[in-house]
């Protein structure tokens, strides 16, 4: 790898393998701006030869990486991390450029999530933990069984768009930092930010080949689970095509991150004013395109009216329009399709008689922020994630009614629940069936130390900190008879 490859971005480029920038072999496809539909790059297009060679390259580097000691592996992790905040306010006009997501946004996500990252993965694997068990099949001391961790080899890592630097850098330090390799197709949408990472794993002296990348669209993703040589897959994005990726992955291990149905439970004795912020956040951050998103509303009659209008009044005051300048709250959708589904979500429920209220403009990408009440659950914006700045509000009339609309979508990744009563908190937190719930809390909320996953149609496994590395290495018993003093077999307790 010469200096100038360490030091240069290549945002035309479609590949790193190996070290080395290329040219993908599919042509070009094109970035355009949420904001004002201009096209802001064309970037290296790569096909299954490229992913091919991706993987050639991960499978070469692996031994010698693994074989690294783990303060090795943690001091370039480290150096990452440096490199990140460094590099973090360019990366973050870029993003707001690529995606759509407001100045502000971008920057919590890469100063405060992305690259801090590195370092978290350098301490968890610094502290990754083997077991040692006492012999309890034989009457002797000899026994000695300990259990160790070998990274699983290769794997493949695919990253939506609407956080292309934080979950790809949760994936991706965690993943090398306990001795994979990595084959990386980022998203369409993302792709010169995250090449821009590209450029960061080199000038950290992260060896060549230990993080590949291949831009390009969805056959890109499909050949790379598909490819031989890949050992483990990672992927955050719809469960449709989660669910096709875990059909290809039934003998590998597979950390899936799918959609949410978001349930933003409200009771009666909840402090509607923390509700109300607590759901325009849940709502509209990011214009609704996350997956922990507050889906669906569901609020307690005896408090509905005071919520509708204080949510109401609240999501007047919104400031929308262009991402790019700092008192932006809301930008535009980040592409066609979610505008498409958004906008379908919508019209059902219009159809259907919800009232409709629309705050903001609708023109190009933009979207308004649009709430909606008189839903109900025939209604597709209550069965399927909208993903958009949708705020869809269901009446019930008991903590029991709003489980069991929760059961409904066989989603279960956050829910958000609003009461003043612990009693309440804990009985309603436990029997929904969602990975996590939020007590008082917006449903957009995460800490980056705990374990993170739905149940259900919402993924499989967990992220973050050690259920990462427990996911992407594999348990290794060693059992040793140091053949100290003899002993009888058939014994009890043998065999």
């Amino acid at each position: 790898m010469n200096e100038q490859s360490r030091n240069t971005t290549h945002p035309t480029k479609g590949a790193l393998i190996a070290g080395q920038w290329r040219d993908g072999s599919a042509g070009t496809f094109a970035v355009n701006s949420p904001h004002d539909s201009r096209v802001l790059h064309q970037v290296g297009r790569c096909n299954a030869s490229d992913v091919g060679d991706a993987v050639a390259a991960a499978r070469a580097a692996q031994p010698a990486w693994a074989a690294l000691s783990v303060i090795e592996r943690a001091q370039i992790m480290r150096r990452i991390h440096a490199l990140f905040l460094e590099r973090a306010e360019a990366m973050s006009q870029m993003l707001t450029a690529e995606i759509g997501k407001t100045i502000t946004d971008a920057r919590e996500e890469v100063f405060e999530y992305s690259a801090p990252s590195w370092s978290k993965a350098a301490e968890e694997i610094l502290r990754h933990r083997g077991l040692s068990f006492p012999s309890t099949q034989e009457r002797t001391r000899n026994k000695r069984l300990v259990m160790t961790h070998r990274p699983l080899g290769v794997v493949a890592v695919i990253t939506p768009y609407n956080f292309p630097t934080d979950i790809s850098s949760i994936a991706l330090a965690h993943i090398v930092a306990s001795g994979n390799t990595v084959i990386w197709k980022p998203s369409e949408y993302a792709a010169v930010v995250c090449a821009m990472m590209g450029d960061i794993f080199q000038a950290a002296g992260l060896p060549d080949g230990v993080i590949n990348i291949v831009q390009g669209l969805g056959d890109v993703g499909a050949a790379l689970t598909e490819a031989k040589g890949v050992d483990g897959v990672f992927f955050t994005g719809s469960t449709a095509t989660g669910r096709k990726i875990a059909e290809k992955c039934a003998l590998r291990p597979h950390l899936l991150e799918l959609g949410g149905d978001g349930p933003f439970i409200i009771l009666a004795d909840a402090d509607i004013d923390k509700a109300v912020e607590g759901a325009i956040n849940g709502c509209f951050y990011y214009s609704g395109q996350v997956c922990t998103s507050a889906e669906r509303l569901l609020v307690h009659e005896a408090v509905h009216d005071e919520f509708v209008e204080k949510f109401t009044l609240r999501a007047r005051k919104l400031k929308i329009g262009n991402p790019a300048d700092e008192g932006t709250e809301m930008g535009p959708l980040c592409n066609a399709a979610t505008l498409a589904r958004v906008k379908a979500h919508v019209e059902d429920a219009r159809a259907k008689g919800a009232h409709i209220e629309q705050i903001g403009p609708e023109q190009g990408l933009y979207y308004p922020a649009t709430i909606l009440t008189g839903v109900t659950t025939d209604m597709l914006i209550a069965q399927e994630e909208t993903f958009g700045p949708v705020a869809p509000i269901i009446k019930i009339a008991s903590a029991e009614e709003a489980i069991r609309i929760a059961h409904q979508t066989g989603l279960g990744l956050i829910a958000s629940l609003w009461t003043r009563d612990l009693a309440t908190a804990w009985q309603v937190g436990e029997a929904l069936p969602h990975g996590s719930v939020n007590i008082n809390e917006t449903s957009n909320y995460w800490d980056q130390l705990a374990p993170f996953g739905g149940t259900g149609l919402s993924g499989v496994g967990r992220e973050l900190s050690q259920w990462f590395l427990e996911t992407f290495t594999e348990r290794k018993l060693l059992v040793f008879d140091l053949g100290n003093d003899p002993y009888n077999r058939r014994a009890e307790g043998g065999w």
